[in-house]
């Protein structure tokens, strides 16, 4: 059979291999993909016009990269006509005969059709070469989908790499000695007091690892989601990470509607444990352990507070840091409620720009109306 040798392909293989962070048979792979399609350039080039002028179908043919003699070899699998109308697809019957005598029409014979090299072409060679660029990154985006997709909802360390618009690509890694690939983080997932620095380091939650072939970073990671508070508060509290304590609900206004207003989350947390305090767990003595995680969201505030099956008092303990007089659940099918706090404890109750009472919804799942207790009344409640 013939061939069209490729000097140094294995040495270049291998540099491929180590440069792109990809195994050598997805290398081989892709550069037999880059071949073939370079093949159908040059049929297309070369073909006979008064042949049929249909789209040229390639499914019959194959590549074969031999890396010991370094060429490859192309081959066609043809039909047995008595007459020809497509030599790429059908082969005469009295040509077959030469060879096999007992071959017969509709049956089928596998042709060595590699061209010649010179014949091969320049703008087949060009085609390949493009090819095989674009095959190379299929293979990486493959492989970045498959070692992160069981990594989606977790927390990664991430560094700065460089800028894109108003993104910023970091170097993650799925684990201790694995290569960095880069990850996104987008503008609406960054913290917006936080400075980011070519080299910086910080933690972010992997929120989606992107299917297909789309162009840029596969990873979408952020420093807004709540599951990165849940991560931190596990990492430092080993109540949590021992079962002993629970986080129930959260709460995360990482990007305020207003710049005026600074990030801020409140967590929900509970125990069976009678002898436990969940919160003071949390907070670490002298508050060592969540100011660790507050160090690490960039000086965010963060609310830590008592989960109760009770509405009323899961409701009253949302609104920390304001006292709360009464809670009254107005309307329990619609989760509605009337929060009466002292005169001045309305503007805590309801935090700048509304941010305090705006969290206290979202974490207990309830519409909290606040009233001052000088203008309130049972009968109010109920009008």
């Amino acid at each position: 059979m013939s061939m069209i040798h490729l000097p140094g392909v294995n040495q270049q293989i291998e540099t491929i291999s180590r440069q792109r962070n990809l195994p050598k048979h997805a290398v081989k792979e892709a550069l037999i993909e880059a071949l073939k399609k370079g093949y159908e350039r040059f049929r297309k080039t070369y073909r006979d016009p008064r042949e049929n002028s249909e789209e040229m179908a390639f499914d019959n043919f194959i590549v074969e990269l031999d890396t010991d003699r370094e060429g490859f070899r192309v081959l066609a699998t043809k039909t047995i006509v008595e007459t020809v109308s497509d030599t790429d697809q059908e082969i005469a019957l009295i040509e077959v005969r030469e060879v096999a005598p007992d071959a017969e029409p509709g049956g089928t014979v596998v042709v060595d059709v590699t061209p010649e090299k010179g014949d091969f072409g320049r703008m087949a060679a060009i085609q390949t070469k493009q090819v095989l660029s674009q095959k190379l990154r299929d293979q990486q985006r493959k492989l970045i989908q498959e070692e992160f997709r069981e990594l989606e909802g977790t927390v990664l360390q991430a560094r700065v790499m460089r800028f894109e618009g108003r993104s910023v690509i970091c170097a993650v890694s799925s684990g201790f000695g694995q290569n960095e690939v880069e990850a996104e983080l987008p503008k609406n997932e960054q913290l917006p007091n936080e400075p980011y620095r070519i080299g910086s380091a910080f933690k972010v939650f992997l929120r989606k690892v992107w299917e297909g072939s789309r162009r840029g970073p596969q990873l979408l990671v952020s420093r807004a989601d709540a599951g990165l508070v849940v991560y931190l508060f596990a990492n430092e509290v080993p109540e949590i990470e021992d079962e002993i304590v629970r986080i129930v609900a959260v709460a995360r206004e990482a990007n305020p509607p207003s710049r005026t207003v600074g990030p801020r989350t409140k967590i929900a947390v509970d125990t069976l444990e009678r002898d436990v305090d969940p919160v003071g767990a949390c907070i670490g003595a002298r508050g060592s352990r969540i100011q660790a995680v507050v160090n690490e969201l960039r000086g965010e505030k963060i609310d830590v507070i008592r989960w109760s099956p009770d509405p009323a008092t899961y409701i009253s303990n949302a609104l920390s840091p304001a006292r709360v007089i009464q809670v009254r659940l107005v309307d329990p099918d619609a989760r509605q409620a009337h929060v009466i706090v002292p005169d001045d404890q309305l503007s805590l109750a309801i935090g700048k720009e509304g941010q305090n009472v705006r969290l206290a919804a979202r974490l207990t799942g309830w519409k909290i109306d606040i009233k001052k207790s000088s203008e309130y009344s049972a009968e109010a409640a109920y009008s």
